[in-house]
């Protein structure tokens, strides 16, 4: 098994370019107005042809209706469909139906209650995220660049493959993998310089410290075994 490796919130060209030039698995836009990361269905369009087959395209929603899905599948013609908001699992599986793309569906961690939806999207989804549970008075779901306690995870094992996320950079994602056993782990504003502005550079090193941890992550499994 390898480690899929997600960039997302990308918007430009040259964001886009350095997370597939750095061997990223997933490449993850997001249709979100009040995000800094949101783009436009004409951008989406252009980064869209910009990837092409490289990379799995992810559309990242929060409680999006069915025109805002149908436009986004028009222009972007993603791979993936995240759902971030608070979808129910019987919406989570009315858009795999509908649209007839596999879907992620992120769910916000920060005590070991938050574990109990897993068994009823696990049954929908075809991938699970798991991300730190935003602030109180957020307007924006996710993690906002803070983690969550990821000794929560350890030894969980969900009938779909699932990823981690919030608050990852360079400095953390080999002990997040070490803990967690995660197949797969997704980066923001962890390679960002600014709120939505991507650093190519820390693009390419969280990529490879995340190849790296995952390696030394499995070596230390089977040693143990």
């Amino acid at each position: 098994m390898t480690l899929l490796v997600k960039i997302c919130g990308l918007k430009t060209p040259e964001a886009l370019g350095a997370s597939l030039a750095a061997g990223a698995d997933m490449v993850g836009f997001v249709f979100f107005p009040p995000s800094p990361r949101n783009i436009g269905y004409e951008a989406a369009r252009s980064l869209g042809a910009q990837a092409q087959d490289r990379a799995v395209k992810v559309a990242l929603t929060v409680d999006a209706d069915d025109a805002t899905f149908e436009r986004i599948v028009e222009s972007l013609k993603p791979g993936l469909l995240q759902l971030h908001g608070h979808e129910t699992p019987e919406r989570v599986a009315v858009v795999r139906s509908r649209f007839g793309l596999p879907v992620m569906k992120a769910l916000p961690i920060a005590e070991r209650a938050d574990l109990s939806p897993i068994h009823l999207y696990e049954k929908v989804a075809d991938r699970l995220l798991f991300d730190a549970r935003p602030p109180r008075g957020a307007t924006r779901p996710g993690g906002l660049g803070r983690s969550f306690d990821w000794t929560l995870l350890k030894g969980l094992d969900p009938a779909v493959p699932f990823m981690l996320s919030g608050g990852l950079d360079v400095g953390n994602v080999a002990e997040a993998l070490a803990i967690t056993g995660a197949p797969g782990v997704d980066v923001s504003s962890g390679v960002e310089r600014g709120p939505g502005e991507k650093d190519p550079a820390k693009i390419h090193a969280f990529v490879r410290a995340a190849r790296e941890g995952y390696a030394r992550a499995q070596t230390m499994k089977v040693a143990s075994n």
